[in-house]
């Protein structure tokens, strides 16, 4: 993570009451503005460490002021891009679609072990101009500085190394549970804002519709009266799965029903109102120790009443489950989702 000072500096000491105290403040927010369900609970607390309990809280305090400095960063920058096309007389009819990455992150980039200082500062020749970093944890900035990376290092100059870790990451997916990788909802949802003032007549109204990122491509071409081809160069390629979420502008149901997800072997399927999601049946970081959420085990829950994914609706449903599943396993050799690399045969705990 990394932001300028005086971006840091706006967020100095919000976030001294925790991540635990920061996820009660976010779920009673969202019930407030109407974004979330009031019946959808806050998922069950992961067990990771309590505030109470943390080591070094001004360090994890300034992972959290540096990761909100990111996004004000970020703010200022599409503040700049609207400026441009008001400038421009474009705004009005520039279509803006906002939506974010999909679900916190659980990975403690940088922060499996206690950062030891070196004895001697090495000097390190700057790189290239046309130079590019290789590697996924960078050892030193292309100006030649070491980079930090442990736990203990304050993130935000460039030449850190830190991630702000699975705590903070739980916080971000209020109300949702799991992480980006995952198919449950703290790794799928993500709102999407929508800008265009001379082709959506409302403003400031929610659209419960279901959509997926898909969509994007379908909504640009529907906007622009474009037609996706069927051949491109001479060869055929993929229809487009994606509906245009037009319909949705003007508050009118898209015309679709089900969606499909799958990742890492994290898998899901969302027809109306019910979801069958189930994670992987192994993965490198095992942090979900919580017994209900065994890998390759199917859970079904009902998104209009628990899109929290509370309360799990697979027992008493096995034939809906199973139908859900077939159907899920159709989508899936079909997009060539099956079989996985590391499988040629279907996985018995699948049904």
């Amino acid at each position: 993570m990394h932001a300028l000072p005086e971006d840091i500096k706006k967020y100095e000491g919000r976030y001294n009451r925790g991540w635990d105290a920061l996820r009660e403040e976010r779920y009673q927010r969202m019930i407030d503005m109407g974004l979330i369900d009031p019946r959808w609970k806050l998922s069950d607390r992961y067990p990771f460490i309590p505030w109470e309990e943390a080591e070094n809280k001004p360090f994890h305090e300034r992972c959290m002021e540096v990761y909100a400095a990111q996004i004000d960063n970020m703010d200022q920058g599409i503040g700049r891009i609207v400026q441009a096309l008001k400038e421009e007389d474009q705004f009005d009819n520039t279509l803006i679609l906002f939506l974010q990455d999909n679900g916190g992150v659980e990975e403690a980039y940088g922060l499996n072990r206690t950062y030891e200082p070196p004895e001697e500062e090495a000097i390190l020749k700057p790189m290239g101009k046309n130079e590019l970093q290789t590697e996924m944890a960078p050892r030193h900035t292309r100006d030649g500085r070491r980079v930090k990376i442990g736990f203990g290092v304050m993130p935000g100059p460039a030449d850190t190394y830190i991630g702000y870790a699975k705590n903070w990451g739980n916080a971000s997916n209020t109300p949702f549970r799991m992480f980006k990788h995952w198919s449950h909802e703290g790794g799928i949802s993500s709102p999407l804002i929508v800008h265009w003032p001379m082709g959506i007549a409302a403003k400031g109204e929610y659209r419960r519709h279901l959509s997926h990122l898909i969509d994007i491509m379908a909504t640009c071409l529907d906007v622009a009266g474009a037609e996706y081809p069927k051949r491109y160069n001479g060869v055929k390629i993929h229809p487009l799965e994606g509906v245009s979420l037009t319909p949705s502008f003007h508050n009118k149901t898209l015309d679709r029903d089900t969606l499909y997800w799958e990742h890492e072997g994290n898998r899901a399927i969302r027809v109306g109102r019910l979801k069958l999601v189930s994670r992987a049946y192994s993965f490198p970081r095992e942090l979900d120790v919580i017994p209900r959420l065994a890998p390759g085990q199917w859970r079904l829950y009902d998104m209009e009443k628990d899109r929290s994914e509370t309360n799990d609706l697979a027992p008493a449903n096995p034939g809906l489950v199973y139908s859900l599943a077939e159907q899920w396993e159709t989508w899936a050799e079909r997009v060539g989702a099956l079989p996985r690399p590391e499988r040629n045969a279907r996985h018995p705990l699948m049904r």
